[in-house]
């Protein structure tokens, strides 16, 4: 047999209709993803550490078999306007609903219970790893002169690995990126249009795995939004960063990416809150970088992000 290439690479992704249960994704349910990290079995190991007349290793048991991935996906639309994206599945297991406005928007928003999960499989030139029942966490990074970009922190149960030929994979369904620039791009923090240099997102999912009498499964057992934002520095009468940070107060974000129906996504915080400024500079221009602590405020509510 040859030898395996890094580089070719093949990932599909579907819903589970019932955790654990195989969704068998097919070619249509492709995930085109960048920068990946994979583990194939993360486990713990537990030593016999048995008394014997003489010393030497004594093996190992594996317990809790788990596989995590590690990936980005480009921000963009989904075509058309009211059209599902095709990385919606990701964001549905990293706890966030899916509601479709037809030929308007779809929206993805927090949700505690009856968090769905999914069937991954990961195909790495040949060898065939198949993970059920994953869970998610995503974070988001938009910086001008790149692509904007997702990033999931998935974990899984270990199904099987074995050897099997490429699914079918296509670019179709995948929307072209935009490049974030001043003329795709819009961000409002606290009623401020903002020069900004970067605006990161993390959903803050803790990602567990369960491995009891009865039950085996991995979890989001808790949630922690936060971000940062670095903004160009302004005068105070432009806006007080540090008068909001001493009053502890909470503010609105907008990210607005993408000016055509059908490429357009828009990342929206009701209740954000700012910590400490750290001072920097960029090409000899003074900067702020500023931790975000995302706030609900009626519940399930501190990020929302909309694809229209």
């Amino acid at each position: 047999m040859s030898a395996r290439r890094w580089r070719k690479l093949a990932m599909l992704h579907a819903i589970e209709a019932t955790y654990m249960t195989d969704a068998a994704p097919t070619a249509a349910d492709a995930i085109i993803a960048t920068n990946i990290t994979f583990t194939p079995i993360e486990a713990e190991e537990i030593s016999r550490d048995l008394m014997l007349p003489y010393m030497g290793n004594q093996g190992t048991i594996l317990a809790a078999e788990y596989g995590r991935i590690e990936f980005e996906v480009e921000i963009a639309g989904a075509g058309a306007a009211g059209d599902v994206p095709a990385y919606g599945s990701l964001l549905r297991i990293c706890g966030l609903s899916e509601t479709v406005t037809a030929t308007t928007s779809v929206d993805y928003e927090i949700i505690e219970d009856g968090v769905e999960s999914g069937s991954i499989y990961f195909n790495s030139d040949g060898v065939r790893h198949i993970f059920l029942g994953n869970q998610a966490n995503v974070s988001m990074t938009i910086a001008p002169r790149s692509i904007p970009k997702f990033r999931f922190t998935i974990m899984g149960m270990l199904g099987t690995i074995t050897d099997a030929a490429f699914p079918s994979v296509t670019l179709d369904g995948w929307t072209t990126p935009l490049k974030v620039s001043k003329a795709n791009t819009q961000m409002t923090l606290h009623g401020w249009a903002s020069v900004a240099e970067s605006l990161s997102i993390d959903l803050g999912n803790t990602l567990t795995p369960r491995f009891l009498i009865g039950d085996e499964k991995i979890m989001i057992t808790d949630r922690s939004t936060t971000g940062t934002a670095v903004v160009e520095a302004r005068h105070v009468t432009d806006i007080d960063w540090f008068g909001k940070v001493r009053d502890r107060a909470r503010g609105g974000l907008s990210l607005i990416h993408g000016t055509a129906a059908g490429n357009i996504v828009e990342i929206t915080a009701p209740a954000v809150e700012l910590g400490r400024p750290t001072q920097g500079q960029t090409d000899g221009i003074v900067n702020y970088s500023i931790p975000l602590s995302f706030c609900p405020v009626d519940g399930m509510d501190e990020l929302k992000i909309t694809v229209r």
